[in-house]
Order: structure tokens, then C-alpha cells, then sequence
């Protein structure tokens, strides 16, 4: 939000320097993020002079250009060749001297120089509106009044001003700060409790105003009563459009605002001074004269102000008119018909108080983030609409000629109270951390126009104003007081207690950095997501399961996620689309859900791998076909290793996102689990390519690992001998069957089990059956083992395979 120093000053006197401001604004919780010093023309018309064309003929070499003399107050009147078509004998004009520097529309800086052109010398430029910054006009050279000084300076003849505009970083919280007079009146309390500043506000007088009668032919009806609480207007006749007055365009264009028309910029100048958004329509297009106030049905379409049609949501609260065709999106945008063009000869004014969180939906929903729209979604006062309405409406007779056409229209159903806080003094010195007298903090709260209402020994029941949208309980009028008090003169003990802390065992920090350590080995980068998920992501039986959000700041991120994959697949997405397809990741993040009325979280660890798993060569693939599923396997059993879990049982994935995969798991509670996503999910993210994923119960590793202490044994001199069986099982049957079968029938020399393959075809091995590739490793510490030690082994571990599972041996 950008406020300017001049503006603030018309309702407020300031003696303090714009640094000084600058630091009080930030001290009541304003952040001032830039300052920035102004001219309302740039260059402050220096050099350029009030001319009086003497002489005016055809430049000899050139039919389009002109050849002038014109004195500018000096000695001898000087020669300027001119390529304007109005140029003409005695004309008041602007000229710029030789050495004068003026500036472009788009603010780049070019000299005036003497030299010649087409043979003829030119001494200067008779300037058009655009060339000096008075105006956006270049069809001609600016013909000035004719009875206007020769050789005055331009900058005397003008208004010029040198103004301060602070960015302010206003947050969600102030819906009071919203406007120039909201941030005069903080200001206003600050220095009256904490300078010698009387806190006096100098507020705009429309004490002219005059309302007309009856309802000016134009029928409003408000249907949609929680959209709009209060809806209030006027109509306005005999309308001249025309330019607004130098004040008034300088305000705006200190803030960023390019001025259009008077009543236009009266309806922006008014929005900015008090806060209010005004919206103008055309009475003349408002058909069957009425205005009503509702819903449309979902479908239903609209044509902006920027000529895009627009499909609306049964939600959005519309200005429409007899016809139930959409005038304005309320609060937000105007419509392509119905605003102020230069034929408009009579309005309609609506100041409305639209709901907060119905704009913030509305504005999000359609990306439409305008003023108005802003303003609205912090709270705006609705007790403001009227006198904003009177504001504006008189200005407009001012300096539109125009004629208030009816009464002051104002729907107002159900009034919206201030509402009544109870305070106590002991807990305003608690939060506050310094002893405030109850003198001082009646001065604060009367300063910032909160009224008390009732008093006891120790407490105070307070009224707090309408335009405080966001001060709803005790401890937000702590922090009105502790903003006007003063964030430094908190006083700071003398004496710092802090207590001897202890690293927890296990330290979860550093076995997450350590963790970090290894995947970035693995060449994996760590990513970071939002742990926000769209609720359409998941299938209708997990519905009852996920948590919902209001998020009103982005209405599609309607749960928080309840798994990390779906994270994992928008991060691949997002790069595939920018043709980044090779990635590895990985992510730390909490995953939410619920059980009955519990919500429960836990804290995961995902891996993610797509693409290529080194860059392209001559030398090998690098695809990740048939090799990314054992990579990251890979990484998660090295990782598992480093943290101390090796205590664990192998089974085949059970979990429908993935094509293929297997999990380590304690009983049924599991640690990780690895594989192929199905294309069903990663398609329905928009991912076509192949994505291994790996995700990890982070709490579970962590408990697991410190449980366990990490042994070392001597390496043994003697080799290992391997064995590989290829087993057909039944669908039921799982590695863990087989692990422990193998395990209990030898616990000297079998020294590990691992699944290297699964494979299934129904029309090869028959339906519901699976082949399980299982390696067996072998190796004594104090002799080299011999094959018939080895096979008894195997023989008796098949035996048992085919009678306790029903397996089949291929051979």
C-alpha cells in the first residue's frame, strides 16, 4: 500500500521529518518497506520557458516542418524549427532552452541540444503536452492562455509538487490502515500519547451536501443479505465528464494511480482517503432501472471491464440489473457495459459493505486482486458507506456540475454493532511485560477511539470501532496498546534466567541432517512443499479421512495433504513442464489425517527419482528402466543402515499407488516402503514418465534406530557363497514367509535373505500365482565353506517351501 506524505498532511499536521514518520509508522505496526521521494512532473519543468511565437513560416527544406521565432523574455527572440501542425504566429507556447533535459512517457531522459535541422538552426523545442509531463496528449504543441507572462518560468505557472510516498507492508490484520485518514489517525494517537501532538484529525467537509428526493427512478434490491449486509447508493445526474483538477490527479499519481476522468478519479481518490470502494455504473444502462444485489446460478456467465467473459460460481455476489444480467462482480470488478464513459450523463453511486471472506473467495477464485477487492477482504468499515457516499457525491458537484437525483438509498437489514470487549489491567501488564499505568492506558484507548464503556478495580469493558475488523478479544486490544505505548519502551530485565539444556537422545535434528547428508550423496536434492493438498487428488473413499481447511488465500488447496506423493508428483510435474526431466528428491514434511473426530499427524521422509539417472552417454542408458526402483532402494537400505535400523521384515508392496514395490516393515508397523508408481496416479497428475517414489515413517526410523546400537565385527577371510531360487508362489504368500522358513532352518551359516525380483504372468506361471528371485548368502568366520554344507541347506529350505507354501521350484 503506498501513502502519500502531502495526502496524509491535509488531514493531519506533521512537524516531524519524513525518516522520523517513516520509523513511528513502523513502530505501530505500519512496516514502512520503501521510501521513496516524488515529483508530480518529473524534471519539475526546469528550463523550459513561456514563449511568444513572433514569426511563423514554411521551413525551406522540409514541407511538414516549420520555421519559428519566438521570444522567450531574453535579449533577441531565438529560431526553433518546429514539426508540429498547430504551431501558428502569435502563440503562447512552452519552449525548452538548450541544455534542458525532459523526459519520455516511459521516463528515459534526453537533452535538448542546438544544432540544425534540414540546413536550419533550432535553438531550443516548442513542446507538446506529453513532452514536459502536463498531460498525455501529442497531436500539437500546448497553446497557453494569451495573456500569459513571456519569459515567466513554467515551473511558476504550474503546480509542482515534491511529495514522499512511503510503501507500507500493510498486513491482513489492519483493516483499519486501509486509507490515508486510517493511517492519519494512527499516527494522530501515537504522537498525541507519546509527543505533545493534540491528536487532532482535520476530516473532509461535505457539510454542503444536499440530498435530493426520492429514489431517482432507480428500484435497489438487496437479496443476498450475507454477501451484502449493507448496500447503500445515490443516483447522480447532469454529469460533465471531463479532467479532474490539479489536486486531485496529483494525489493519485503519488500513489501509482494514472488518473482518467473526474469521476473515475473521485471514486479512486475516495477509496484511497477513507477506505471505502465506491463503484459508478451508468444510470442510462441499467436495464429496467433496478439494481439487484444476489447470487447467479453456477454456470452463468459475465463480460468484464477488460472484455473477458467469465464463468461465474453460485457464490460470487453480483450487481445485476432488472434483467438479472451481471453489471459488476461486487466488490471486486466492474463489468464491460455498465461503467463511465465519456457519454455518461448520469450515475449510479454505490458504497457497499460487502463480506470479507465471500470478496476474498470471489477475488481469488477469478484472480481479480483490485483495490477494492483488497480492501473489502480485510473488513471494511460498514458503518462508513453513507458518509463515504456524501463525500463523493459532493465532490462530484464540484467538479463534475453535477445534481444529487435522489435520497441517499441505504439497505442496512441487520446493523452491525461495535463490539464489547472485557480487559483487565493486570493482564495488559502480563502480556505487555511492563507495568503500564491505568492512566496511561485510558489515554491509549481514547487516543485510538475505543470507548470504555464500564470500569471496576481491575477491569474495563471496552467498545471497540467498526473499522477494527480484526480486533475481536482481550489480547488484540493488549496489542492496540502495546502498538500505541511503544514496542521499545518495553523494558528490558536485568538479568537473563535460562536453564541448562540437555540434546535429546535420539537428537531428531541431527539424524534428519545426517539423513540429508547421505541422499545429497546420492545425488538427490531436497525439496520443500506446502503441506496443503486439493481435496479432488483423492479418491471418493478417502474423503472421510482427509482434514479440510478454509483457505481462503488459495480456495483449490482445500486439505492438508494426507501422504507426501501427491506432493512429490506436482514438484515433477512443475519441471517436466519447464523440460527439466531428470530429478532427484527428496522432502521432509508432516502428513495429516483423520480418525473419528482426531485429527492425527506424523512426519515422513519421501524420495522421489524421474528421468535419467546420470547424464546421457555413449558409454551406457541412463534411463532408469529396470534401475531406478533398486537406486533408490539403495539409498533407503544405505540410509536405514547409517541410522542404525537393521531389524527388519521385507514384504511386497500392499498399497494401490504403486505398480510394484516392496516395504520394510516391523509387524504392522511400517518403516518405509519403495516402488514404481502406478501410471494412473502419476498420470492423473500429469506426469507420463516413469517415477520411482520411497517413503519413509520418520518417527519410526528414529525409534527403531535408537533402539539399536550400531556393532562391528571382524571382516572374515573366508568368501561368501550365494544361491539364487526362483520360487512360484501363491498371491497370499509374502517374502516374509520365506525369510523366516529360511532363517529358522539354519541360523549358523545363513547369514542373509534378500528379494531381488518379482514377476507375474498369468498365462506362464498361472492365475494368482507369482515368482518370488530370492538370494541366499552363506559364510562361516573361521573356514571356507564346501558346496555339500551349503546344499543340505538349500535342499532342506526347499523342502520346507514346497510343503509349508505350496511353492514351486523353478529350475
Amino acid at each position: 500500500m503506498k501513502i502519500s506524505l502531502n495526502w496524509l498532511k491535509q488531514y493531519i499536521i506533521l512537524e516531524q521529518s519524513p525518516e522520523e514518520i517513516s520509523e513511528i509508522l513502523t513502530a505501530i505496526g505500519l512496516e514502512v518497506e520503501g521510501m521513496e521521494e516524488i515529483e508530480t512532473i518529473k524534471g519539475g519543468l526546469e528550463g523550459i520557458k513561456v514563449g511568444h511565437v513572433i514569426e511563423c513560416g514554411k521551413h525551406p527544406n522540409a514541407d511538414k516542418l516549420s520555421l519559428t521565432k519566438v521570444d522567450i523574455g531574453e535579449a533577441e527572440a531565438i529560431q526553433i524549427v518546429c514539426g508540429a501542425p498547430n504551431v501558428a504566429k502569435n502563440q503562447k507556447v512552452l519552449v525548452a532552452t538548450v541544455g534542458t533535459t525532459l523526459y519520455a512517457p516511459d521516463g528515459e531522459a534526453w537533452k535538448i541540444k542546438a544544432g540544425k535541422i534540414r540546413g536550419e538552426v533550432s535553438n531550443g523545442m516548442i513542446c507538446a503536452e506529453d513532452e514536459v509531463g502536463l498531460g498525455e496528449s501529442h497531436d500539437g504543441i500546448m497553446v497557453l492562455p494569451e495573456d500569459t507572462k513571456v519569459g515567466q518560468w513554467a515551473k511558476e505557472l504550474f503546480e509542482i509538487n515534491n511529495d514522499i510516498v512511503y510503501e507500507i507492508g500493510l498486513t491482513p490484520n489492519r483493516s483499519d490502515a486501509t486509507s490515508h485518514i486510517g493511517v492519519a489517525e494512527d499516527l494522530a494517537a501515537y504522537l498525541k500519547v507519546n509527543t505533545d501532538h493534540d491528536g487532532k484529525i482535520t476530516y473532509p467537509d461535505f457539510s454542503a451536501f444536499k440530498e435530493g428526493s426520492g429514489d431517482g427512478g432507480i428500484k435497489v434490491s438487496l437479496i443476498d443479505e450475507n454477501g451484502a449486509p449493507r448496500y447503500s447508493g445515490v443516483k447522480i445526474e447532469n454529469i460533465v465528464i471531463k479532467e479532474s483538477p490539479d489536486w486531485l490527479k496529483n494525489n493519485l499519481k503519488a500513489i501509482g494511480i494514472n488518473p482518467k476522468n473526474n469521476v473515475v478519479d473521485i471514486t479512486n481518490f475516495v477509496l484511497h482517503e477513507m477506505g471505502q470502494p465506491l463503484h459508478a455504473f451508468d444510470a442510462e444502462k441499467i436495464a429496467g432501472n433496478h439494481i439487484k444485489v444476489q447470487t447467479l446460478a453456477e454456470g452463468a456467465t459475465f463480460v468484464d471491464l477488460d472484455g473477458k467473459e467469465r464463468t461465474l460460481h453460485p457464490e460470487d455476489v453480483m450487481i445485476c440489473d432488472g434483467n438479472d444480467q451481471g453489471m459488476c462482480i461486487g466488490g471486486v470488478f466492474g463489468g464491460l457495459d455498465s461503467g463511465v464513459s465519456d457519454t455518461t450523463k448520469s450515475i449510479f453511486l454505490e458504497s457497499a459493505y460487502f463480506n470479507p471472506k465471500s470478496i476474498r473467495k470471489t477475488s481469488t477464485r477469478h484472480l481479480l486482486r483490485t483495490d477494492a477487492a483488497v480492501t473489502f477482504e480485510k473488513g471494511s468499515n460498514p458503518n462508513s458507506t453513507v458518509t463515504a457516499l456524501k463525500r463523493a457525491a459532493q465532490l462530484m458537484v464540484e467538479y463534475a456540475d453535477a445534481k444529487i437525483a435522489s435520497e441517499i438509498i441505504d439497505l442496512y437489514p441487520q446493523k452491525i454493532e461495535p463490539k464489547e470487549i472485557p480487559v483487565k489491567y493486570s493482564n495488559i501488564n502480563r502480556l505487555i511485560g511492563d507495568d503500564i499505568s491505568r492512566e496511561n492506558v485510558n489515554n491509549i484507548l481514547e487516543a485510538l477511539h475505543i470507548d470504555i464503556i464500564s470500569e471496576n478495580d481491575d477491569s474495563i469493558i471496552v467498545k471497540i470501532p467498526t473499522n477494527k475488523a480484526d480486533v475481536l478479544r482481550e489480547a488484540d486490544v493488549i496489542e492496540e496498546v502495546l502498538r500505541i505505548y511503544g514496542f521499545n519502551k518495553v523494558s528490558i530485565p536485568e538479568k537473563v534466567v535460562s536453564n541448562i539444556s540437555y540434546k535429546p537422545k535420539p537428537n531428531k535434528p541431527a539424524l534428519r541432517n545426517k539423513a540429508a547428508d547421505l541422499l545429497c550423496g546420492f545425488g538427490f536434492n531436497e525439496m520443500m512443499a506446502v503441506s496443503l493438498n486439493q481435496a479432488k487428488y483423492y479418491e471418493a473413499s478417502e474423503q472421510d479421512k482427509l482434514v479440510y481447511i478454509n483457505n481462503t488465500s488459495n480456495i483449490h488447496l482445500n486439505v492438508m495433504r494426507a501422504d507426501m506423493v501427491h506432493s512429490a508428483l506436482e514438484a515433477v510435474e512443475y519441471n517436466v513442464n519447464r523440460q527439466v526431466n531428470d530429478l532427484k528428491l527428496f522432502e521432509f514434511g508432516r502428513v495429516y489425517w483423520k480418525e473419528g473426530e482426531e485429527i492425527k499427524e506424523k512426519e515422513q521422509l519421501s524420495i522421489t527419482l524421474s528421468g535419467s539417472l546420470y547424464k546421457e552417454s555413449w558409454m551406457y542408458s541412463a534411463k532408469i528402466e529396470n534401475q531406478g526402483f533398486y537406486y533408490v532402494k539403495s539409498a533407503v537400505n544405505q540410509l536405514l543402515e547409517s541410522l542404525g535400523v537393521n531389524s527388519f521384515q521385507v514384504s511386497e508392496i500392499e498399497n494401490e499407488h504403486y505398480l510394484y514395490g516392496i516395504k520394510y516393515h516391523r509387524g504392522p508397523k511400517v518403516i518405509a516402503e519403495i516402488g514404481v508408481l502406478h501410471p494412473k496416479l502419476s498420470g492423473k497428475m500429469g506426469v507420463k514418465q516413469e517415477v520411482v517414489f520411497g517413503e519413509l515413517d520418520w518417527n519410526e526410523v528414529v525409534k527403531a534406530g535408537a533402539k539399536n546400537k550400531i556393532q562391528s565385527s571382524v571382516i572374515s577371510k573366508y568368501p561368501k557363497v550365494r544361491r539364487d531360487l526362483a520360487l512360484v508362489v501363491g498371491d497370499h504368500v509374502k517374502f516374509s514367509d520365506v525369510e523366516s522358513i529360511a532363517k529358522k532352518t539354519d541360523k549358523r551359516i545363513l547369514k542373509e535373505v534378500n528379494l531381488f525380483d518379482v514377476y507375474k504372468n498369468d498365462e506362464q506361471l498361472g492365475e494368482g500365482k507369482k515368482s518370488y528371485a530370492v538370494s541366499f548368502e552363506f559364510q562361516e568366520l573361521d573356514k571356507t565353506l564346501k558346496d555339500k554344507e551349503v546344499d543340505k541347506v538349500m535342499k532342506s529350505m526347499m523342502d520346507k517351501f514346497e510343503k509349508n507354501l505350496g511353492a514351486f521350484i523353478r529350475k
